[in-house]
């Protein structure tokens, strides 16, 4: 749905598209491939899951204030994202601890570090494949809050003021009246 809403309000709603995008790039695609190459192991990775967690927190607890709907309709559409990306660091850490586990059972020590080493950085792909796909929807969210648009789902969710409706319903009016040629 497109509302009509400030230049103030379309900047502020910016902010949280911004914060994960940015946590995406800086965290998880230049951080944690940095741990790798370091050989800084799952302490490393660990750490940048904390700085990437910590952002996505920070998301969380802002998309519970409450000060313009609009804007705080994009902090919920971000954190909606952003529990995109917590599903695939959950299916990586299953990975990891099957990895784990099957390590365990190699016989020799030079085996099990083989195998641990190989299954996770295969365990590593559905992190890195959910940060791709979050980052292409929060990049398109930034050009629908500059639209002035709220997705649906979020107003099914998260409905707007009634005199948010009622600029919408005018709109709609307005261009069931007057049809672009």
């Amino acid at each position: 749905m497109q509302f009509e809403v400030s230049k103030k309000d379309v900047a502020d709603a910016h902010i949280p598209h911004n914060l994960f995008v940015s946590s995406l790039f800086l965290i998880d695609l230049m951080m944690s491939p940095a741990v790798i190459v370091l050989k800084l192991g799952m302490p490393g990775l660990m750490f940048t899951l904390m700085c990437s967690l910590s952002v996505m927190g920070y998301i969380y607890l802002r998309s519970r204030k409450s000060t313009t709907w609009f804007v705080d309709a994009h902090w919920r559409l971000s954190w909606s994202r952003a529990r995109i990306l917590l599903l695939g660091y959950t299916i990586s850490a299953v990975l990891i601890a099957l990895a784990w586990l099957v390590s365990l059972t190699a016989h020799e020590a030079s085996m099990a570090h083989i195998m641990w080493t190989a299954m996770t950085r295969i365990a590593l792909v559905p992190t890195l494949l959910f940060v791709l796909l979050t980052a292409i929807m929060e990049a398109s969210a930034i050009g629908v809050a500059t639209k002035g648009e709220v997705p649906d789902k979020i107003v099914s969710t998260f409905p707007p003021p009634p005199e948010m409706k009622r600029r919408e319903l005018e709109i709609k009016e307005l261009s069931t009246q007057h049809p672009p040629q």
